[in-house]
């Protein structure tokens, strides 16, 4: 045999190793880390987002949101945007 012929034989197995895994359902533990995965990346931004807010708004005079406000409004699109990717990544 060749070393063409066991690349070849090579590669088909392990084609059919990744197309039976493929097939096979989701586990438990493999459900939850991709639900943690998708939350993280959607929360982050957003209290990233209402931290750093916070602190500016502490340096303004007088009592003011408006910091927070907008970049929690930020937080939300920049999570969103990451999660839309995530899944579409991944389907």
């Amino acid at each position: 045999m060749s070393d063409r012929d066991k690349l070849v034989a090579e590669t088909d197995r392990d084609v059919k190793r990744l197309e039976e895994k493929r097939r096979q359902p989701a586990t438990l533990i493999g459900i939850v880390f991709y639900g943690g995965t998708l939350g993280l990346l959607f929360v982050v931004p957003i209290v990233a987002g209402a931290y750093l807010g916070r602190w500016l708004d502490s340096l303004a005079a007088g009592y003011s949101v408006r910091w927070t406000m907008s970049l929690i409004v930020l937080g939300i699109a920049v999570g969103a945007y990451n999660a839309y990717r995530f899944l579409r990544d991944r389907s």
